[in-house]
Formats: C-alpha cells, structure tokens, sequence
C-alpha cells in the first residue's frame, strides 16, 4: 500500500482539504442491526466502532459542536421508499418501522435537540434536508464516522464534498463488514474525496 500511496501522491492525489471554520460531527446510520449478532448486516468490528463514535460525539458535545445523526427507517418490509435499493439489499428490512434493529446501538443515542436525518438511500444528503440545514447553520465541515465504510459512509462523504462541504472521515469510528473494503474505501476516500484521519487526530482539532 506504501507504493500505491507514492504513485497517487506523485499524480497530484491526496491532498489535503483540513478543517473549516465551523465544523459539525456526522454519524452515519449507528444501528443496533451492526452491532447484534444476530443482524443479518452484522459487523465484526461494529461494536468497536461504535464506542469511538461515541468518544467522538462526546468531545463534539464538550466543545459545542453539533452532532448530526442519520437513521435509516422504512414504513414497512417492503422498503418502498426505497425499492431497487431494498432489491439489491433486501436484508434492508431490518430497518422496517418497529424493527428494535433500526434503532441506535449502545452506547450511541442523540442528546435532545441533536438533528437525526431519516434516509432511505446509502447517502445521507439524497432525498433528505441534510444539505440546507447545514448551510442554515453556516457548517462548512463534517467529521464523519458510521456504517459501512464502503456504503453509507463512502457515499455520504462523496455527497458532502459535491455540496461544497469539507469532509473528514474518522478512521477508526467506520467499520465494514471486512478488513479490505474498509481499508480500500478509506485509501480511496483519502485520495480523491476526503481527508481521512484517526479518532486521536479528530479529538485534538475538536478539543482546540
């Protein structure tokens, strides 16, 4: 992987981005349906990506910077919101109105009047009001954690940067459901899309 990095960075690749002015933290779909064994979209490193994720909402909190949720919920196991994406991932339902599945993963849960955006696709700005509240509170910078990597998590890194927000994924509060997709999307992301950083990175630039 070190020569790859040196032939990207050769072509101009990987440049950083860094941080705004007004930053906000974004976790992507923190549900219990990656974190219970018994979830057919069950993570192995799930649960260890959640406590991050809570680290980093914490220090969000402790320096007033919002947190920002999202939360996939369909009406029923149709997912008719969403039809060719429940198609193509029909262990979707899991996130069926009144599935315990869909909801937030301990030790995870908003702090009253933290935003949580209702999706029904793999980005989080796709069909929601993500993008206009962020520019109602002037935010110019999201600090990314969530499930998967190479899902929810690429797709809405990738969006935040085509609606002209800095994004910044923290390493270790992803997971996916293996070693490599994580890895390649996080390279990739760093290359072309977003600055990817570790949780300890992202602590400090919230603490300053």
């Amino acid at each position: 992987m070190a020569d790859l990095a040196d032939d990207y960075a050769s072509a101009g690749f990987a440049r950083r981005l860094g941080w705004g002015a007004r930053p906000a933290v974004l976790l992507i779909d923190p549900a219990l349906a990656y974190t219970d064994p018994g979830s057919p979209l069950f993570l192995r490193t799930g649960q260890a990506a959640a406590d991050r994720m809570a680290e980093l909402a914490g220090a969000a909190r402790a320096a007033g910077v919002p947190v920002i949720w999202t939360a996939v919920r369909f009406a029923d196991e149709s997912c008719s919101e969403a039809p060719l994406f429940a198609a193509k991932v029909p262990a979707l339902k899991v996130f069926a109105a009144g599935n315990p599945l869909g909801g937030f993963a301990p030790p995870l849960h908003p702090a009253p009047g933290e935003q949580v955006v209702i999706k029904h696709y793999a980005s989080a700005f796709a069909g929601t009001s993500l993008a206009a509240w962020l520019a109602s509170h002037s935010i110019d910078t999201l600090v990314i954690g969530g499930y998967s990597t190479s899902g929810c998590v690429r797709a809405s890194a990738l969006d935040a940067l085509q609606h002209g927000f800095r994004p910044i994924v923290v390493r270790d509060a992803c997971a996916d459901r293996d070693g490599g997709p994580h890895d390649h999307n996080l390279f990739d992301l760093d290359a072309k899309y977003a600055d990817v950083i570790t949780l300890p990175e992202a602590l400090t630039s919230l603490n300053r």
